[in-house]
């Protein structure tokens, strides 16, 4: 496949700036700034109603700012119609035409633009021997699977050869295995090409598993932009925290050297924030250990906690336990990868690593705190309670 000129490294391929965008009084996309590299896989991320969408067609022409710019290759995007930006959407719907076959649903972009006859030819046949159509060129699309159907809307938008691919939902239409398999032929694809993608998904998976960075949206504003890794391992918020991977959240206020759970005490973090803000310390379930009551989880002094085993499920490689612990709202999930004889009923001492534990802003702490109560977090926060260290310590 033809692979697209490169530009200086410290030259953006695609420059989102101060976006804002409207319908009516209702603001879908609120002041979002990012960059994204040549050749580059990029994925806006968040749940429904975010902006995601909103933001993507926008960047294909479809919709217009009511602030802002958006660059290629350092030239504004704005005023030129749709049609005109080197720029391909594939729909979530794929948008195939059902009368005419696979290898003329890939040509007709082409033809449309008025090429050579041999020119379409070459770069149909290019691009069905990339993507694996070949047996399948005189098929009309009713006669395809679904997995089938997204290679040839696939087709169709790289045979173009744009400067970005924009993918709207592109897997969401398919069922999980051949997703899964989707998702490793479009990583293929993207890095043999050499072309730059950006796909829009709710499907925080997905997004880890293909994309090189991933911004997450949230009811219009970025919430954070960065690698898959430290999107899960460094949260910059709450939001991030509970929506990428399942974490357990215990909300408390900050110290300077970590995170005071109400009636518990002080957890400590890598990165303390400003004392006396609202904060929220994350836990993943994988950095939870379990060991039996009369057995020290860790060892070292550092913090545990005494709970009771209330449901554990086996998932082949690993189990998934939930603890309650007392005073906390939500049980405690601890993932554990080694064999276990732990079950319903148990009781067990949870161990927290510091070194793993992060701490986050509480957004809440703009109103005024309540001293007396502590919430549960999203998927599956937790907050502080009276005795949670106290059968730690007997």
């Amino acid at each position: 496949m033809t692979q697209h000129a490169s530009h200086p490294a410290d030259t953006p391929l695609l420059q989102v700036d101060r976006v804002t965008a409207r319908y009516g009084s209702v603001t879908a996309v609120d002041d979002v700034t990012f960059d994204i590299a040549e050749g580059e896989f990029f994925a806006l991320l968040g749940p429904s109603g975010c902006g995601k969408t909103t933001l993507l067609r926008t960047i294909a022409g479809f919709e217009s700012p009511a602030s802002g710019d958006i660059r290629l290759d350092g030239s504004s995007l704005l005023g030129i119609a749709a049609h005109r930006r080197p720029v391909n959407l594939m729909f979530q719907s794929y948008a195939l035409f059902g009368h005419l076959s696979v290898e003329k649903n890939i040509a007709y972009g082409l033809e449309a633009e008025g090429l050579p006859r041999a020119e379409i030819l070459r770069r149909v046949a290019d691009i069905m021997d990339v993507i694996g159509l070949n047996e399948f060129a005189k098929r009309r699309p009713a006669k395809l699977s679904g997995g089938q159907r997204q290679r040839v809307a696939l087709a169709r938008a790289l045979v173009k050869q744009p400067r970005l691919l924009l993918l709207d939902e592109p897997l969401s239409a398919l069922d999980r295995k051949v997703r899964e398999e989707m998702q490793l032929e479009l990583k293929r694809l993207q890095h043999e090409a050499g072309m730059t993608f950006v796909v829009v998904t709710h499907d925080q998976e997905e997004a880890m598993s293909m994309a090189d960075r991933i911004v997450v949206l949230n009811r219009g504003r970025l919430e954070q932009l960065d690698t898959p890794v430290s999107l899960y391992a460094q949260p910059s918020s709450r939001f991030v925290a509970a929506f990428i991977g399942t974490a357990n959240l215990l909300d408390g206020e900050a110290t300077a050297t970590g995170v005071a759970l109400p009636s518990i005490g002080e957890l400590p973090v890598g990165h303390a924030l400003a004392p006396g803000r609202r904060a929220t310390v994350v836990v993943r379930p994988e950095d939870v250990t379990v060991v039996a009551e009369e057995t020290s989880a860790t060892g070292t002094g550092a913090p545990e906690l005494a709970g009771t085993v209330v449901d554990a499920t086996f998932l082949g490689g690993s189990s998934t336990l939930s603890v309650e612990v007392p005073g906390l709202a939500q049980p405690i999930r601890a993932t554990v990868h080694t064999a276990t004889s732990v079950r319903r009923g148990d009781r067990v001492r949870l161990g927290l690593d510091p070194a793993r534990l992060v701490a986050v802003a509480d957004p809440r702490d703009r109103e005024p705190a309540d001293p007396g109560t502590a919430s549960g977090g999203d998927a599956g926060g937790t907050s502080g309670g009276d005795a949670a260290l106290a059968g730690a310590a007997q």
